[in-house]
């Protein structure tokens, strides 16, 4: 076993040297045309990285079948319960919010616009009020009209948590902080009015009512969590299986983890959706269960795009950018890759012990395993992603992660030890998702670094399609052992609330769908984020974040691996391609078309 684990180490380094070196030639061209790109299958390849925060291929063609390839099914196609950030790019297809990000390049993109509303909100009352109006001609698939109660229904099934799980639920926290709201399928109310603090005076006028001001109110109804639900096609907990449509696209059809077909809804019309440019005919999704097959049928030229957006696993990263370097993206992410502690798992209800797999871990092993430098990112230090403001970088280095290349610091590592007890070290269990090769290699990078300080870990691949049932389920990881979750995060919009909240708050502890794995339940945390809620100063927010981030490390909670890169394949056959922050980094997917 430890053969053949130093030889997928050794593979890895030499991987990500040959990605390095490959990259160095990138922007060269070699091969491309006179406009900058290579005559690919179906089309023209725009060039190395000519999506990134810029458009590639511009185009306003209708047609044909954009095709996207993955090796993870949605958590859950419902908007209530979805979390996954590929997940949310994709709902936009067939859902539509009050609000959303602008159909633009990088960081304009993360900026608000009105989507089914007129205008941004009118906001009164100290900022307790927010009060929108419906636009003209937005209709369901079946021609009828979206009514502001069919938004505040679709909002109310975040109450249903014992039904609905999985999804965000900052605006249960927001508007009825007290819970005193008990959802549409357990209102007992003789009036059936629903959640109070949202009012809706007609058909088209919807007023959200604050208990308390929230700064970034406007920016959580933009998460496709708040798109609207018509009570009638309601089926609850198989509502994933078929969403009824408010968007340009319906569902023609949907085989858990097998395929997804998503065809025109011929009651959409442009002239009331002014965000997505629904070019193609058809929308199809192929999913795999091996990562370096979908890579092979992407360069084939089978497939346009992986919907996961993490990047082409190591093999598919060299042979892309030996042969198809003009095909490939290498955008930032909004994420962070990191191994989280869960607290409800002895020993790591002891700081000491956390800190003695901080130490002991193997830095630039473990961002190599990720990629290395360029195809993973650079290592990191902290857990506020460098998108967020607030964020250091890696200037805050706590915990001398980058220092000495990325080396372990074996010393303080086998002190850690000494202090919680456990001086000749103790065994746990790292939970890993099975359809991630890039996790695994980074969980046996993991086991490595700290067998050599006496941590002894085994690796368990859990169904990654189910993470929100296992990891996300506080039980089974105290069960199984899981005191090492491999995970990764990005904003959910761009602040430390949007980041921070459900992975720091001890509110947003959950018995099923939680993603606080390290069970953090600190009173300082909490009224920071209180504190944070109601700032409406810019400068003072970023304060108020920076110090979060300082109080989560300080906890040692946390071992960041690295403030991630990635690179990502875009088919020639793609047009209007670009890269925009409202999904950390990823391609805008209501915005492609495709060559016919």
């Amino acid at each position: 076993m430890t053969t053949r684990r130093n030889a997928r180490r050794k593979q890895a380094v030499a991987a990500a040297a040959v990605v390095a070196a490959l990259l160095s030639t990138a922007a060269c061209g070699g091969g491309e045309d006179s406009k900058g790109g290579k005559e690919g299958k179906g089309g023209t390849a725009a060039g190395f990285d000519a999506a990134n925060n810029k458009i590639a291929n511009p185009s306003e063609k209708k047609g044909g079948t954009l095709k996207f390839a993955g090796a993870q099914d949605a958590d859950s196609w419902d908007t209530t319960r979805g979390y996954y950030g590929f997940v949310w790019n994709f709902m936009r297809y067939y859902s539509r919010q009050l609000v959303t990000g602008k159909a633009e390049p990088g960081k304009a993109g993360a900026e608000l616009t009105p989507d089914l509303a007129t205008e941004r909100a009118k906001i009164t009352d100290d900022g307790k009020t927010y009060t929108y109006t419906l636009r003209d001609g937005v209709t369901w698939e079946d021609g009828k009209p979206i009514t502001s109660q069919d938004i505040k229904y679709g909002i109310e099934r975040q109450w249903a948590q014992d039904v609905l799980s999985g999804g965000p639920v900052y605006l249960r926290d927001i508007l009825d902080p007290k819970g005193e709201y008990k959802g549409p399928y357990k209102d007992t109310s003789k009036d059936k009015l629903g959640l109070k603090a949202i009012e809706t005076p007609d058909e088209k006028t919807i007023i959200f009512k604050l208990p308390t001001a929230n700064s970034d109110f406007e920016e959580i109804l933009a998460l496709t969590s708040s798109s609207p639900v018509r009570q009638d096609k309601d089926t609850k907990s198989k509502y994933g299986l078929k969403p009824f449509s408010s968007g340009p696209y319906k569902f023609e059809s949907y085989a858990p983890g097998k395929s997804v077909v998503l065809v025109r809804n011929e009651n959409w019309k442009q002239s009331s959706d002014p965000v997505r440019k629904a070019l193609p005919d058809k929308i199809t999704l192929n999913l795999f269960s091996n990562a370096d097959d979908m890579d092979n049928r992407l360069i084939a030229g089978d497939f346009d795009l992986d919907i996961n957006q993490t990047g082409l696993s190591p093999q598919g990263r060299i042979k892309a950018l030996k042969e198809h370097k003009e095909n490939l993206d290498n955008p930032v992410s909004g994420y962070i890759r990191y191994a989280v502690f869960p607290q409800n798992v002895a020993p790591f209800d002891n700081i000491d012990c956390r800190k003695a797999v901080i130490y002991g871990a193997d830095h630039k092993s473990l961002q190599t395993a990720r990629g290395g430098p360029v195809a993973g990112g650079d290592i990191g230090t902290n857990m506020l992603p460098p998108s967020v403001p607030g964020s250091e970088g890696q200037k805050y280095d706590p915990y001398g992660l980058a220092a000495n290349d990325g080396a372990p610091d074996v010393t303080k590592a086998k002190e850690a030890l000494k202090a919680c007890g456990k001086p000749e070290g103790f065994s746990t269990t790292i939970a890993v998702r099975n359809n991630k090769p890039v996790e695994v290699a980074t969980a046996e990078s993991l086991q490595a670094s700290l067998g050599k300080v006496g941590i002894k870990v085994d690796i368990d691949k859990y169904d990654g399609s189910q993470t929100s049932g296992i990891i996300g389920n506080p039980t089974v990881v105290k069960k199984k052992n899981y005191g090492i979750i491999i995970m990764g995060w990005g904003p959910d919009f761009p602040s430390v609330q949007g980041y921070g909240a459900p992975l720091w708050d001890s509110s947003y502890i959950l018995e099923s769908g939680n993603n606080n794995f390290a069970m953090i339940d600190d009173k300082a945390i909490d009224a920071n984020f209180d504190k944070f809620s109601v700032e409406l100063d810019a400068e003072k927010k970023k304060a108020i974040a920076t110090e979060i981030n300082h109080q989560v490390m300080e906890g040692a909670y946390y071992l960041p691996f690295v403030f991630e890169k990635f690179i990502n394949w875009r088919s020639p056959r793609l047009t209007n391609v670009y890269t925009t922050d409202a999904y950390s980094g990823t391609y805008d997917f209501t915005s492609l078309g495709v060559v016919k």
